[in-house]
């Protein structure tokens, strides 16, 4: 009686394959590549493993498929026009799938990633540099959105109370001079509202 095949497979395995490596190529162990960089005048030298980086870059790939014999212990690749800093990263981001950069660096980073036709960082790349170019436009976007609400609220306000004043002036050019003499209470007690009584006492007479 045949039994169900089941599946084994190990979430952490991966990156512990990565971590390894990793351990390995910085202890200089089992390293079979020597590459050679070089950027105006400045140059270092990074040991690493074949299979990794053949993995990862289609252009190292290239280079180890088609080198014809092997100079001895190590093959030695050379580039130019490549700084050692970013080398160092993308040696970085093959063994570990991640790197920290500055944010100008990160052009340089795809750049490199281009150059060595490495897909993973390219698109990596690619992706934060989208993100970056997305938060500035947001930030823009929110920038304007606030100062022309400032400037909304600042007009308005202004123009009320400069209504209100000018209004307000009006109504006490006209109202001051003109209420003492037209006023009733202010008038003499000898005016016409005495005499009124006066005369409906004649008239009954």
């Amino acid at each position: 009686m045949e039994s169900n095949a089941v599946l084994l497979e190990s979430k952490s395995s991966p990156i512990n394959l990565l971590n390894e490596m990793h351990q390995l190529r910085l202890l200089g162990h089992l390293c079979d590549v020597t590459v050679s960089v070089e950027y105006q005048g400045v140059r270092a030298e990074f040991v690493a493993h074949k299979a990794v980086l053949a993995a990862t870059s289609k252009f190292f790939k290239e280079v180890f498929l088609n080198e014809k014999g092997m100079d001895g212990p190590r093959t030695n690749v050379f580039l130019n026009e490549v700084q050692v800093a970013d080398f160092a990263s993308f040696l970085e981001f093959v063994y570990t799938a991640k790197v920290e950069v500055e944010e100008d660096r990160v052009q340089r980073m795809l750049e490199i990633a281009e150059k060595l036709k490495c897909l993973d960082l390219s698109e990596t790349c690619f992706q934060l540099k989208k993100q970056m170019l997305e938060s500035v436009l947001l930030e823009l976007q929110n920038f304007s959105e606030s100062q022309s609400s400032e400037e909304e609220s600042s007009t308005q306000p202004s123009a009320l109370l400069e209504s209100k004043a000018a209004a307000a002036a009006e109504t006490d050019q006209a109202d001051c001079p003109s209420a003492p003499p037209d006023h009733p209470a202010d008038r003499p007690s000898s005016g016409a509202s005495p005499e009124i009584p006066a005369a409906k006492s004649k008239e009954k007479m």
